[in-house]
């Protein structure tokens, strides 16, 4: 059911049970290789099916029931499953599947019993195309993922790793997809292959180019496909006339429009949402960075003046040693819960810092309160762990000696509350706003 045009291939449409892929026609020999693979996955449900699968394989799975390719594969499966066969609320997810030839894939269960690594990641109905970077190199398979969230092509994020992985030598490349009762469209943009050279080897020389005669079975080929969709075309214009000549509305589903060109208001909407998103998605990293800082400081800071007081308190004798030591127990006791503090922090950027990557919700501005008594309870800790120590040093000095505490690091700046608030309500009344709207 695949249909190809100019600028990309429809591997499946949204209609029910679907099948369809797009195979190279000569097998691969590299040795190690890198795909990008450009691909966008749309619907008009909350939920979809079935998905898209990249492969590698000894053999061509033309036609079958795995994502619309054969079951039994000789290699691997990359498997962007929409739809949650097993009811764990996993997907939609991406699954990284091998096989020797002889396994029956578990489509009931999502491949879990199958899956040789996995992450969990939402690809559908993104304002931009998803990127995925697989790479296969020294027996060792990474898949990367950009989420389709921002327009640099480089944001990609780690998604799963396979080691000790033993593919063929030689294998077909291939991508497929298919829908069951729910459906979504299923576009592939690019697929572009790469061989991988370890350093130091001489690269390969390239192939011969094409013979003249395979350019032009080819050409045939795609024109045999071009006129079956022209086609296509005049019968559904014939068959729904009442359509054509309409503004915004194409006479055949798979083609753009002269206004699908420009961008409307609505689109304009949603990309300065996205825009303003990916701004605090970067706020939220730059300030996670600085924390693990602060923590590591704190942690040099505990060690420093522990055994500076370890050390004073070692040549103390009798009852004034016995409470130097109470002393020291309660500093420490106050240090580790500054610690404790800076984790939670870091934790709670990392919780926000998922859910800017997914989609900002409204009741962020809980997050942004709780963030702000973190560092009013981290300011706090610092000074009675300031005045406690001062005591204890001042108290197992000699008299005629002042000893003053080492200054704390200066605080890192950071955006002021206030502005943060503005900047989140706005980002929030513009996010309803645009639900509403839709």
């Amino acid at each position: 059911d695949a249909i190809p045009s100019a600028d990309q291939i429809r591997i499946t449409t949204s209609l029910k049970s679907q099948r369809g892929s797009v195979w190279t026609k000569t097998k691969s020999i590299f040795e190690y290789w890198e795909v990008e693979v450009t691909f966008r996955v749309t619907g008009r449900g909350r939920i979809g099916a079935d998905g898209l699968a990249i492969w590698f394989t000894e053999e061509q799975g033309l036609e079958g029931p795995v994502f619309g390719a054969a079951d039994k594969w000789n290699g691997v499966g990359v498997f962007f499953d929409s739809f949650d066969n097993d009811g764990k609320k996993n997907n939609p997810g991406v699954i990284v599947v091998g096989n020797n030839g002889k396994l029956l894939y578990d489509h009931q269960n999502d491949g879990s019993t199958q899956a040789l690594a996995s992450c969990q990641r939402d690809f559908r109905n993104k304002p931009y195309p998803v990127r995925v970077k697989i790479t296969y190199y020294q027996k060792t398979l990474t898949v990367l993922i950009n989420n389709g969230f921002t327009p640099d092509k480089e944001d990609y994020e780690f998604c799963a790793k396979v080691e000790d992985m033993v593919l063929p030598s030689q294998g077909y490349f291939g991508i497929s997809a298919a829908t069951g009762g729910l459906a979504d469209d299923h576009d592939v943009l690019s697929f572009l292959t790469f061989q991988l050279t370890e350093p130091g080897k001489e690269v390969p020389t390239p192939d011969a180019e094409i013979p003249q005669k395979d350019k032009e079975k080819y050409q045939e080929e795609f024109e045999h496909f071009q006129q079956e969709l022209d086609k296509k075309k005049e019968e559904f214009q014939k068959e729904h006339p009442d359509v054509q000549g309409q503004p915004g509305k194409t006479a055949c589903p798979f083609f753009l429009s002269a206004d699908d060109l420009f961008e409307t208001v609505s689109d304009r909407e949603l990309r300065q949402i996205f825009e303003g998103q990916n701004r605090i998605h970067l706020e939220i990293k730059q300030l996670n960075r600085q924390l693990d800082m602060i923590l590591d400081e704190q942690r040099r800071y505990v060690s420093a003046v522990t055994d500076e007081i370890a050390k004073r308190g070692a040549g103390v004798p009798g009852q004034q040693g016995q409470v130097s030591q109470q002393e020291v127990e309660t500093v420490v006791k106050n240090q580790e819960e500054v610690i404790r503090q800076v984790n939670e922090i870091r934790n709670s950027m990392s919780d926000a810092l998922r859910l800017i990557t997914g989609a900002q919700h409204p009741g962020s501005a809980v997050g942004v309160y709780e963030t702000t008594q973190h560092f009013n309870d981290i300011k706090e800790h610092l000074h009675v762990v300031k005045r406690d120590i001062e005591h204890l040093v001042q108290r197992n000095m000699p008299s005629g000696e002042k000893v003053k505490c080492p200054d704390l690091p200066p605080f890192p700046s950071c955006l002021s509350t206030v502005h943060f608030f503005i900047f989140v309500a706005v980002q929030t009344v513009l996010f309803i706003g645009y639900i509403m709207y839709r």
